[in-house]
């Protein structure tokens, strides 16, 4: 007995020395892929998958999953690269050819500001609602809390950068979860509001309004193609934050882990438009600060009154997680842009000084854009993500030849079912651009 006792011991000192070392070993790791998810699930999941619900019900649940999968491949090999190159995606684009490295550069400055816009006016009408500011000040307080909330983010990235943004993140994306989850059960539980809910896609042909808004669905699910280079900078900025160089392993669980979270809750989203709305003859407002109390309003209705308070803090603090998100992913990669640029330039030792500059002016041009466009928060966000749509082909073939090229190592390249769909995912990508042009 003794003896059977000793070697129970052993081996559970063993297995709790060996859990640990896991564990330890995945926290070092974590991090780039709850910031991919952060940035995904905020405007195209919280505003564009409840519309698609309210609006169609099912008959764009086919378009969410399809663009869930058929993106994959192209995120993933931002993290790839990232790992076994020990560099980002945007060293990479140079590689392929300066046009390429510029079409990127180009590619960024006209998404930046009219994407950092449409997150930063949906964010803003979650804090409106949140604080009660509205009801305050009787007024549209749009244009004020948009500047407060973009100076918060961009006090705390010029402050903390990249170590403050890494565990703000991971709590605002456990609190989203969950509360996302227990809403979806609840709802599944309750039923929908409405007799029948449709399964049938809208005549595209025949309904201009239904294409462009599928075309923008899909252009942010679960977000731009082009914020992949996004990726290899967190993963190599974990790296260098955390001292721990991983295996490709421990690098593309991370980002799994994060990306099927992402795919996960864009379908509990679809699900709360379509069993709450659909059918009702509710309609959604197009202003950032009633979008937000009519969204959170629907969670409180399955879940009850009393958690009023706990969905407002969970909605405010995705939008926020994925707009601070949203300034450090393209500050970050302006900087890297400018020091790929400066390399061999007597100011290219000046490149590092552009983050704190490039998370002033996006602030300052985004701000501009959000006055000029007025509230509509709804054409914003459609306009942003039909240009991310529009422009995914490009970014998607780049990223696809950059993982199989010669200096890849076979035992780090895609395996054969990935480059496939990878294949299949260019095909749909481009098909879907060259209709909605012609269209």
């Amino acid at each position: 007995m003794l003896l059977i006792s000793a070697s129970l011991k052993s081996y559970l000192r063993h297995a709790v020395f060996k859990t640990h070392s896991v564990v330890n070993r995945f926290m070092k790791v974590a991090g780039p892929g709850i910031l991919f998810a952060s940035t995904a699930i905020g405007v195209s999941h919280l505003v564009q998958s409840t519309r698609a619900g309210a609006i169609y019900g099912f008959g764009f649940l086919w378009a969410i999953f399809f663009a869930n999968l058929l993106k994959y491949p192209f995120f993933e090999y931002g993290s790839r690269y990232a790992n076994v190159t020990g560099k980002s995606l945007i060293d990479g684009y140079m590689t392929i050819g300066k046009w390429m490295f510029w079409l990127y550069v180009c590619i960024t400055l006209i998404s930046m500001f009219f994407v950092t816009a449409a997150v930063g006016a949906a964010t803003g009408g979650f804090m409106q609602n949140l604080f009660g500011i509205r009801d305050a000040f009787g007024a549209d307080t749009q244009l004020v809390t948009t500047g407060v909330l973009f100076a918060v983010c961009a006090g705390i990235l010029l402050r903390g950068r990249y170590k403050l943004l890494d565990r703000m993140i991971k709590v605002i994306g456990i609190t989203l979860v969950i509360t996302t989850l227990v809403a979806f059960f609840a709802l599944l539980y309750r039923g929908p509001s409405a007799d029948e809910i449709s399964w049938v896609t809208p005549q595209l042909d025949g309904d201009a309004s239904a294409l462009a808004f599928l075309i923008a669905l899909m252009g942010w699910m679960p977000t731009a193609v082009d914020l992949s280079a996004w990726n290899s900078l967190w993963t190599l900025e974990r790296i260098k934050d955390s001292g721990y160089k991983p295996t490709l392993d421990e690098t593309l669980r991370d980002f799994n882990i994060g990306y099927i979270a992402s795919a996960v809750l864009s379908i509990c989203f679809l699900t709360l438009g379509a069993f709450l709305v659909y059918g009702t003859g509710q309609e959604m407002p197009s202003g950032a600060g009633g979008f937000a109390h009519w969204i959170i309003g629907l969670y409180t209705k399955v879940i009850g009154s009393w958690s009023y308070p706990l969905i407002a803090v969970a909605g405010f603090s995705i939008m926020f997680g994925t707009c601070i998100a949203v300034f450090d992913g393209y500050a970050r990669s302006a900087q890297r842009c400018a020091e790929v640029v400066g390399k061999d330039r007597s100011w290219g030792h000046n490149a590092r000084r552009a983050y704190p500059l490039m998370v002033i002016v996006t602030a300052g041009v985004s701000f501009l854009v959000i006055m000029f466009s007025g509230n509509n928060l709804t054409a914003l966000i459609d306009f942003a993500t039909t240009v991310s749509f529009i422009i995914a082909p490009i970014i998607a073939a780049a990223n696809l030849y950059l993982v199989t090229r010669d200096y890849f190592e076979r035992v780090c390249r895609p395996p054969d079912w990935m480059l496939i769909l990878s294949w299949i995912g260019l095909i749909y990508l481009t098909v879907f651009a060259i209709v909605f042009l012609m269209a």
